[in-house]
């Protein structure tokens, strides 16, 4: 692959996150914490995921970062409904009243918080004696993680063909990965061999002592046999870049990625 894919620094403030080019106007603003990506095209961006709550003037930041206003957000996509992804979208939806808040439609009642697919304090209670995990968990409180956070206007993003591209700047197409959460999508970029696979396949999290394509801790997972049937899914994906939920996006053939995280 050409060089120019790799991903590039457009900022690295203070702050403990940063800005990266991934691929022609793709970008990823990585915390320690969650990722989450902006597509641009021409004027308009869409955003995808936005993090915890106490991230949401960060993800306006990062639209300020590329030189964009938060009206320029047309359309919102999120992966899945967990609070580390969709946090910081109360930020955005009052800087930007009515953009669309997009996902599949299975995930659409979780983000309502009509019912919750997500890891609760009593599990992590119960996990807090491994290695990392009461680190971890102590940050993610100070984000913002045990914040009732419901997107109450979510909408179900059209139900195309197979293969289909959203009609949002970027034209991303989704792809189900069920697992993570009943309703848990990826989006692949065909043109540019991008896919950006939120908590289906992530390169690294607090809690991993790895850096690498891999699986989240089995605990966060809503149906933990599904999420491994993802992985087949995703092989099938033609990429090789890859934006995960968490972790350093990745220049490596996506196969190849979801043999590795097996492996593990």
């Amino acid at each position: 692959m050409n060089s120019s894919r790799r991903p590039v620094h457009v900022r690295r403030p203070a702050g403990g996150w940063e800005l990266l080019q991934i691929a022609p106007e793709v970008f990823c603003a990585r915390t320690p914490l969650a990722n989450w990506y902006l597509l641009r095209d021409g004027p308009d961006l869409t955003l995808i995921d936005a993090g915890y709550p106490g991230h949401g003037e960060l993800v306006l930041a990062s639209v300020a970062a590329l030189g964009h206003q938060p009206r320029d957000v047309r359309a919102v996509l999120v992966t899945h409904a967990h609070v580390d992804h969709v946090g910081g979208l109360g930020a955005v939806l009052r800087a930007v009243p009515g953009v669309p808040v997009l996902l599949d439609p299975a995930e659409v009642a979780h983000a309502r918080r009509e019912h919750l697919e997500q890891v609760g304090v009593p599990t992590v209670l119960r996990q807090a004696w491994r290695p990392r995990v009461a680190a971890w968990a102590v940050r993610a409180v100070r984000s913002g993680g045990t914040r009732d956070v419901r997107i109450a206007d979510a909408q179900a993003f059209p139900s195309p063909r197979a293969g289909a591209a959203l009609d949002v700047p970027g034209r991303p197409v989704p792809v189900p990965t069920p697992g993570h959460t009943s309703g848990h999508s990826a989006f692949l970029l065909p043109d540019l061999g991008v896919v950006l696979t939120g908590d289906a396949l992530v390169t690294g999290h607090p809690l991993s002592a790895v850096e690498g394509p891999q699986l989240l801790r089995g605990f966060f997972h809503h149906d933990p046999a599904a999420t491994l049937e993802a992985l087949d899914v995703l092989a099938a994906v033609p990429a090789d870049v890859i934006g995960p939920g968490h972790g350093a996006p990745l220049e490596f053939p996506l196969d190849r990625a979801v043999a590795a995280a097996r492996s593990r």
